[in-house]
């Protein structure tokens, strides 16, 4: 969108051009009545025949037939020529001066790579110098948000590959016990198998997550907008993780208004409901209840997820959303995950033109998703 206020943003650039070229125009208009008078109406037809007696030898005659009839009957022509002359080397002058602010412009962009240089320019380009001073602490700002997000990245791949040998290492013992031991019994060989599998599955768990941090990285997040029964589709994320709920004896329960519709894309928002509630269930008390409700109004739609658990600090809360950010700060636990799903929940419901944030007080707390009740075209 244009700026309203772009037309005073060089007002003291324009200013000084203007003064330069109305300076310019007086001094051309000085030497060409200079030369008028000193040279054509002055004696300057006798300063001509006199060269010409004394440069080329003529007599008088000569000399005065060639400035009459090669000077005088062409007098139009040369004081053209002599206005575009004195108006070229002007205009020569100015433009010099001018492309001085080119120069300190592009020295601007240079110093906007630079972390030590600071960006300086001429006071009538104040704008400029400010502008170019907010892209320069912008990119400082997105260079170190992505050196910290690589750095978190790192970090967590080092930690589950850390994991990672704990559980296999637990599955290559008990299988190498019951493959040493063919007549062992069969209670005994039972549990060292669910021990296995339950080892496994966390093997499992761990490797989806190094899938994970690779798909966030090369994934070009599109949405297809189509109308979505928001009621069925929360009905049915509750019900799909029945069983990570029910293992810690923890429950889901929808309220909401079952003819409620929404327009957004259906695969990409059941994963952020998805992500937000399991989010929930990794971190609610045992034996307690999900509530998942979903209002909406004229303007947007609502969803909230609240949980019972462990109160978030108020400095934490921002830091939810961040790409490999764990609020438990745990690399074994077996809740801690790639610190990845609400991060992308974010950046889907951005998508969708809504917003995403967290309340926490009083051992409750609160996923709030906002989507606009008519999703913009082009987001």
């Amino acid at each position: 969108m244009k700026n309203k206020n772009s037309g005073y943003e060089y007002l003291r650039l324009k200013k000084k051009l203007y003064l330069r070229l109305i300076g310019i125009t007086a001094v051309s208009f000085l030497i060409i009545f200079a030369l008028y008078i000193l040279i054509w109406r002055g004696r300057g037809g006798d300063r001509v025949v006199a060269a010409l007696q004394n440069i080329l030898d003529m007599p008088y005659d000569k000399a005065y037939y060639i400035y009459q009839y090669g000077f005088r009957n062409f007098s139009e022509i040369i004081w053209l020529a002599a206005v575009l002359i004195v108006f070229i080397v002007l205009m020569r002058v100015i433009l010099r001066w001018f492309s001085k602010y080119f120069d300190m412009t592009n020295h601007g962009i240079d110093a906007l790579l630079s972390d030590d240089e600071k960006i300086e320019l001429p006071p009538e380009m104040s704008e400029t110098e400010r502008k170019l001073s907010a892209v320069k602490s912008e990119l400082r700002h997105r260079a170190l948000a992505a050196e910290l997000a690589n750095r978190r990245k790192n970090e967590l791949v080092m930690y589950l590959a850390h994991d990672i040998r704990t559980p296999l290492t637990s599955v290559i013992g008990y299988l190498s016990l019951m493959s040493e031991s063919p007549d062992m019994p069969a209670e005994q060989r039972a549990k060292y198998v669910n021990i296995s599998l339950e080892k496994a599955n966390r093997l499992d768990k761990m490797l989806n997550e190094f899938f994970e941090i690779t798909r966030y990285n090369l994934q070009n997040i599109d949405i297809e907008k189509k109308q979505i029964d928001l009621y069925y589709m929360l009905m049915q994320i509750c019900d799909e993780l029945s069983p990570v709920l029910s293992a810690n004896g923890n429950t889901a329960a929808v309220e909401a208004d079952e003819n409620i519709t929404i327009c957004g894309d259906p695969d990409k928002l059941a994963r952020v409901f998805n992500n937000i509630l399991k989010n929930a269930a990794a971190y609610s008390f045992p034996d307690t209840e999900i509530l998942v409700s979903a209002v909406q109004n004229d303007r947007e739609t609502i969803i909230s997820f609240k949980n019972k658990g462990k109160t978030i600090p108020k400095d934490k809360l921002p830091l939810l959303f961040e790409k490999f950010y764990r609020s438990d700060d745990s690399r074994a636990s077996n809740t801690g995950g790639a610190g990845l799903g609400l991060a992308i929940a974010k950046e889907i419901i951005t998508l969708h033109g809504g917003t995403v944030d967290a309340e926490s007080e009083n051992e409750t707390t609160t996923f709030t998703v906002r989507i606009p009740s008519r999703i913009p075209e082009n987001p």
